[in-house]
């Protein structure tokens, strides 16, 4: 039979026997610990129950690992992507590698006639503008050719004709973002969004149609103007699709009359007959006269008789990584295919560009990339390996040029703070941290660099997948100031730090998309 003790027994046992011993007294979490409090604190966050979380902060001067969780759980890495893409093109293209846009000739002259065809040849430079085939226009006319026999014919068969990436959604088409990739193309701004007309869309008299101006000038796309000009002060409707897999793009809704022209692009379905349509209307402006255009290859023995270069791909990486460009990163995959295996191919340049990974240390086993930009939901990376990435390059001769081509926390211009120019204001991070966005339907990355209050470089990746509801990027900011805020092996926990969430309805943007594709950032 099981005897109880009286209370009042055990009390007199204490008192006879000497007081209890006391339970060991936990000292509070320091340095590392601390963070990985801090950190604990921050992914416990209700809106990812259910959701993928992955984070690794690495201290690469130490190769200590500061904190980890899920680092080889790979998950969709959206636009980090592109920093597997801009490394291993700096290995294999380098930092000087310019494309190159030439008119060529076969055909002999007689005076001003060119008794044959003029050819336009690309090899996929994202950053030709208007003003670039007025230029090559402009050589032309300076060779004393006024008259083209022949047809003006497009070559762009340094790449393959296959325009859109594996796995990217068909209704993505019609956006700038998911532009058609080809050797030869145009690019309608600064921002080199090739493969995109930019729409200026005005109001007139209320009740009559607006006036859609297309910039450049071309006849790439066929207009079907449906939109009228509202009344003034009434709302906004303005829509500007392509029809998918046409040129038709149909511009609907209403404008209020006092309002200011609005912007709108939209793809083209067909690049190269873009760049043939625009650099045509620059010959005639020249006084070249073309009766045609049509596409051909460039025979062996033509003569050049005008070029282009563009921009270095250290300059290249400003808009490129700044602004989240998918058009740069699939060009510059294809023309890795095409330096190294003479294939301007997808499959080509994602082939040399993991080898290129595999020479950086970074395990080509252990991921999936189909494209070069992010946007397929195919690619699956890790965490640990971003992180690794971005340990490895700071070694890299070019690593300035790449570390400068980040997008750099609340600055307000937009080739320095690029994606992240309106994150982290006010912050520890503010003007220190060095990262790649990422983000599309259900994911939100961040992956980058920092410098530690204690003076420390460290990297880190952050990746969320998976979660519904509004883009977490603020937990992804609040990481990135905790790790500004870091002071080493004596600090204590300090929590989540407070740190500005971006609205994005305020800014025009959309909670799936990166800014830079709303053009709110």
């Amino acid at each position: 039979m099981r005897r109880w003790v009286p209370v009042f027994a055990l009390i007199l046992l204490g008192v006879v026997a000497g007081p209890v011993a006391s339970a060991p007294v936990v000292a509070a979490p320091t340095g590392s610990d601390a963070l990985r409090v801090d950190l604990d604190e921050i992914l416990a966050d209700p809106r990812l129950a259910g959701s993928h979380a992955g984070v690794v902060v690495r201290d690469p001067e130490t190769d200590e690992v500061l904190y980890s969780r899920q680092p080889e759980a790979r998950a969709t890495p959206a636009s980090t992507a592109k920093l597997f893409t801009a490394a291993a093109a700096l290995e294999e293209l380098g930092p000087d590698h310019r494309f190159r846009t030439e008119v060529r000739a076969a055909a002999p002259s007689a005076g001003p006639l060119l008794l044959g065809d003029l050819y336009l040849r690309g090899t996929g430079d994202p950053t030709m503008l208007a003003a670039d085939y007025d230029r090559l226009a402009e050589q032309v006319a300076a060779s004393g050719v006024r008259v083209v026999q022949g047809r003006l014919l497009t070559d762009d068969t340094w790449f393959d004709d296959v325009p859109l990436g594996t796995g990217w959604a068909w209704d993505d088409e019609p956006y700038y973002y998911a532009a058609p990739v080809s050797a030869l193309t145009v690019a309608p701004n600064e921002d080199f969004d090739a493969g995109n007309v930019l729409l200026r869309v005005s109001p007139t008299a209320a009740g009559a149609p607006v006036r859609v101006d297309p910039e450049p000038a071309t006849d790439a796309v066929r207009l079907d103007v449906r939109a009228t000009t509202g009344e003034p002060g009434s709302e906004s409707t303005l829509s500007v699709t392509r029809e998918h897999g046409g040129d038709r793009v149909i511009v609907s809704g209403s404008v209020p009359a006092d309002a200011e022209p609005a912007e709108e692009f939209t793809s083209v379905r067909d690049p190269s007959a873009y760049a043939a349509d625009v650099f045509a209307r620059a010959l005639r402006a020249h006084g070249v006269h073309v009766a045609g255009t049509a596409e051909g290859t460039v025979p062996a023995g033509a003569r050049t008789i005008a070029e282009h270069e563009s921009m270095p791909l250290r300059e290249l990486l400003v808009p490129f990584l700044k602004l989240s460009n998918n058009g740069h990163a699939e060009v510059l995959t294809k023309a890795m295919g095409r330096q190294a295996r003479d294939e301007g191919s997808w499959p080509a340049g994602i082939e040399v560009l993991t080898e290129r990974l595999a020479g950086l240390g970074v395990d080509p086993a252990a991921l999936r990339l189909v494209d070069g930009s992010g946007l397929s939901s195919m690619d699956a990376v890790s965490p640990g390996r971003l992180a690794l990435l971005l340990d490895a390059v700071r070694q890299r001769p070019w690593f300035a040029d790449f570390h400068a081509a980040l997008p750099v926390a609340a600055q307000p211009d937009r080739f320095v703070g690029g994606t992240l120019r309106n994150r982290m204001a006010g912050t520890a991070a503010a003007g220190n941290v060095h990262a790649k966005t990422g983000s599309i339907s259900g994911v939100t990355t961040l992956s980058g660099y920092v410098t530690a209050a204690n003076g420390r470089p460290l990297v880190f990746a952050v990746m969320f997948n998976d979660f519904l509801g509004d883009s977490p990027n603020d937990l992804e900011d609040a990481i990135a100031v905790r790790l500004a805020e870091y002071s080493g092996p004596g600090e204590r926990p300090s929590g989540i730090p407070a740190v500005p969430r971006q609205n994005t309805a305020e800014v025009g943007g959309e909670s799936d998309l990166e800014c830079s594709w709303t053009k709110s950032c």
